[in-house]
């Protein structure tokens, strides 16, 4: 009897312990969950999927089908919870994590162990580049994460370098439109209708020295390229920061001549132009000035004709009464008059 009671009591125990204080768990701040009963996990009502969020916008047609995942139940901060014997939690920090652009997860000791990712630019360069990279899991697409993909951090490590690499071996500095000179005043119409230059569009450009100058427009697209991370991996890729892009040791020292006979040459150009504008400049205000010069010679001419007519239209005698009167101020201001005598 006494064996049967603590066989009881044993079991009473073990019951309390296994079923009771073992299925009691919560979840911290930075955490959601996912439950699951005999490794299925629970699905919000309805049967949704991700091509029902937002985050499938970012997908191409022939995606959508690929990844299409169901919609599970998020279990929020807090807590107690209880789950049954039969039911698992998943625990994912949705924290944002940085990690070095250069870290291969399942091969460290590449890409220099982890601290230089190399790329070929579109000129045949082997160069090194270093930068972090933001990401943090994605909230709305918990199944991917856990169950769609097997290590999802290293697939989108991949996509990322993959995108990077592809995108330096194209890469080419945007043509930057510059302002026709500053045209003088009553010549509005023709800087209107005179095109915009290319700044650079006859230069032979250095494609690391356009990946230098144009490192956010290179971080700006890699963000818009990785957009699809969330529907795919489940990953939020939050901002892309390439720092530093070097080249190699071999061409340093060509690459900064290549640098110094540029900057000189384009230094020279705008020299050049800049005294050609002045020149333009100076020589449109000089026939603005001939012009109304000759404009002011014009006019009293052309406001006696007018008035000669006047004369004329009312009477021939008014036009010699008038020709007398010039005649006689005349005859006041000259030294000498000369009169021919008819014999």
């Amino acid at each position: 009897m006494l064996t049967f009671s603590g066989f009881l009591l044993g079991f009473a125990a073990w019951f309390i312990v296994r079923f009771l204080l073992m299925g009691i768990y919560t979840v911290d701040q930075n955490q959601r969950a996912v439950k699951t009963a005999f490794g299925r996990a629970q699905r919000v009502p309805g049967g949704k999927t991700t091509l029902d969020q937002p985050i499938a916008e970012q997908l191409l047609p022939e995606e959508r089908s690929r990844y299409t995942y169901p919609q599970v139940r998020v279990i929020g901060p807090g807590g107690p919870y209880f789950k049954m014997p039969w039911e698992k939690i998943y625990k994912i920090s949705i924290a944002t994590e940085t990690m070095n652009m250069a870290v291969d997860l399942e091969t460290p000791q590449a890409n220099s162990g982890g601290t230089l990712l190399e790329a070929v630019t579109k000129d045949q360069l082997n160069t090194g580049l270093t930068g972090q990279i933001r990401y943090r899991v994605a909230e709305s697409n918990l199944y991917a994460f856990l169950f769609g993909i097997k290590r999802p951090i290293v697939h989108v490590m991949g996509y990322f370098v993959s995108v990077l690499r592809q995108k330096i071996a194209n890469f080419e500095a945007k043509k930057v439109a510059a302002l026709p000179a500053a045209p003088a005043a009553g010549n509005a119409a023709e800087a209107a209708a005179a095109p915009p230059t290319l700044l650079g569009a006859d230069a032979a450009g250095v494609s690391i020295n356009d990946l230098r100058k144009n490192l956010r427009d290179l971080n700006d697209y890699m963000d818009a390229e990785c957009l699809a991370t969330a529907a795919r991996y489940g990953v939020v890729l939050d901002a892309s920061l390439i720092t530093g892009i070097d080249p190699p040791p071999e061409v340093e020292s060509a690459l900064a001549a290549i640098n110094t006979a540029h900057n000189q040459v384009s230094s020279d150009i705008s020299l050049a132009q800049a005294a050609a504008d002045q020149k333009i400049v100076q020589s449109r205000r000089a026939v603005e000035i001939e012009t109304l010069r000759a404009q002011a010679e014009v006019a009293p001419l052309r406001k006696m004709a007018e008035e000669l007519a006047v004369l004329k239209q009312r009477g021939t005698g008014l036009l010699a009464t008038y020709v007398r009167n010039v005649r006689l101020a005349l005859y006041s201001k000259a030294q000498a008059v000369f009169l021919e005598v008819s014999q």
